[in-house]
């Protein structure tokens, strides 16, 4: 089944690719989750559109996403989170909460989509997020989390 990528999903592609997938697979998950749509004919509209719209978001150059990464490895980001006596978080560190704080430190406003944790971050310490800058940058981000 041919289906139109909405977001990015890491496995396929990017927003507006047209991709052929497993009708299970476009029916139980890409279409419930909403990242992707059946392709028709008259999709090529929607393609371009959403073409439009990531490059009005993406980072425009190599060069830029060389230096934002310069940036962001440059500097632990610290993140306060509720935990026990032990150390142990109540809850994880979601990717929303460290596209929050990167930007709260003075970073780029990072789409929390494009940031991958390893491992769930469920303990107060020193951890490392990937986040995918261009399609040829990826920056590795310390992350300090706190009791708070």
């Amino acid at each position: 089944m041919k289906v139109i990528l909405t977001h990015e999903v890491s496995s396929l592609g990017a927003a507006g690719d047209v991709v052929d997938v497993k009708d299970g697979y476009a029916r139980n998950f890409l279409f419930r989750r909403g990242l992707a749509v059946a392709w028709t004919k008259g999709g090529q509209a929607q393609v371009d559109a959403l073409a439009r719209g990531r490059e009005t978001r993406a980072v425009k150059s190599l060069e830029e996403a060389q230096s934002i990464k310069g940036n962001l490895e440059a500097s632990p980001v610290r993140i306060a989170a509720h935990a026990g006596s032990g150390g142990r978080l109540f809850g994880a560190v979601s990717t929303a909460d460290i596209a929050s704080a990167v930007k709260a430190a003075g970073g780029p406003d990072i789409d929390r989509r494009k940031i991958e944790v390893p491992t769930p971050i469920k303990s107060v310490g020193e951890h490392r997020a990937l986040v995918r800058l261009h399609p040829e940058v990826q920056a590795s981000v310390t992350l300090d989390v706190v009791a708070g």
